[in-house]
């Protein structure tokens, strides 16, 4: 094993440690950080990379450092959906933080609000999506693809004019990698919900749960 992953190994037991220390605090949280001695040679070579590209890791790459391959290949999709996709910066937050609303995951929304507002996206529109409701003021694209998300999570399906709207404003790639971003932090979502994982220190819940 390389030098430099030597370094991020060592790394991570400093953090495991810490981490450990806080998950310890909240009784229900699950599928916290695996002590250093406990990680598999897989497990190591994965968490060696990801502090290469990105440093500590937390929240959901915590949760899937169990499966090492999902872990490598879902930061890869992550990367692409996050910083690259053909959708606007604070259309792809409008997205996320809707599919965060819908599966009530308070740390996916506690992580991206503020990167939702730095890139533009209304405070009063995004409290709105946390309340549950249809935001008023929306700008057409956020129209579109408010409506879209929508369908697609309450009626697993998208109908006929709601998907020529997002097709004519944001093309086929557009409609695709939209799909993408709310299947991708839908199964984010899920995760954090199974493991149960914790708000940072400090951070208040933002979300409710639906009635059931």
């Amino acid at each position: 094993m390389s030098r430099a992953h030597l370094s991020a190994i060592a790394l991570i037991t400093i953090l495991v440690i810490g981490s450990t220390a806080s998950a310890a605090a909240n009784a229900q949280s699950r599928l916290g950080p695996i002590p250093a001695e406990q990680l598999t040679d897989a497990q190591q070579e994965a968490l060696a990379a990801f502090v290469t590209a990105r440093g500590e890791p937390t929240g959901p790459w915590i949760v899937m450092l169990r499966s090492p391959e999902v872990m490598t290949r879902a930061r890869a999709l992550s990367d692409y959906l996050r910083s690259e996709s053909v959708l606007p910066g604070w259309l792809r937050e409008f997205v996320i933080l809707m599919t965060a609303r819908q599966w009530s995951q308070n740390y996916e929304w506690n992580a991206h609000y503020p990167l939702a507002i730095d890139e533009g996206l209304s405070a009063d529109l995004a409290l709105a999506i946390a309340e549950g409701r249809r935001p008023d003021g929306m700008v057409e694209e956020e129209e579109i693809l408010y409506d879209f998300c929508m369908e697609l999570q309450h009626n697993q399906s998208v109908s006929d004019a709601t998907y020529a709207r997002a097709i004519d404003r944001f093309g086929e790639q557009g409609v695709v990698e939209t799909v993408s971003l709310v299947g991708y932090y839908t199964m984010i979502s899920l995760l954090l919900n199974t493991a149960r994982t914790p708000l940072p220190d400090g951070a208040a819940p933002a979300l409710t749960p639906f009635p059931r």
